[in-house]
């Protein structure tokens, strides 16, 4: 797992263990059977969790199973303070590497913005007409600002 990055002075090394060792727990936690993303609110409180202190953007996938249950994530791309370039033939063939039935994409924007950009809107609609061509769903598309999640830059979960 990553390590969080902080502002010196900010946190004690105790409290970055601790956590460190809450990420694992609620990781572990996730791939019980039976945990199951249910709600947009459950996804943007893993997303905070494990985005909220990055200095670079990174756009992540949650691959999900039928039920929503979470088979896998990961970092696809990092990019800059302020730019990641995202490859929609990349995203496509992992989700079908996880054989998952809906993906939920995320990134994070290191600078405050809270606005999601034209770039963030066509980028998302992209990838949902791509990924609908292999029938994967896309339930959300969030984008988390700091300590903060802003709006989903597209919303289409169904419980």
């Amino acid at each position: 797992m990553k390590q969080l990055s902080f502002l010196p002075g900010e946190m004690t090394p105790q409290d970055r263990r601790l956590i460190q060792r809450a990420l694992r727990a609620l990781d572990r936690h996730l791939h019980e059977p039976g945990v199951a993303f249910t709600s947009t609110h459950a996804v943007r409180e893993w997303l905070r969790l494990h985005m909220a202190a990055l200095e670079r953007e990174e756009f992540r996938v949650l691959y999900l199973d039928n039920q929503n249950q979470l088979i896998a994530h990961e970092t696809l791309f990092t990019g800059t303070i302020n730019r990641t370039e995202v490859h929609p033939r990349e995203v496509v063939k992992r989700a079908l590497h996880f054989n998952a039935a809906a993906v939920i994409l995320a990134h994070n924007h290191p600078s405050g913005e809270t606005t999601p950009s034209q770039a963030d809107k066509t980028l998302t609609q992209r990838l949902v007409q791509v990924l609908q061509l292999v029938d994967i769903r896309v339930p959300d598309h969030l984008i988390v600002q700091g300590k903060f999640m802003n709006m989903p830059v597209f919303t289409g979960f169904v419980v």
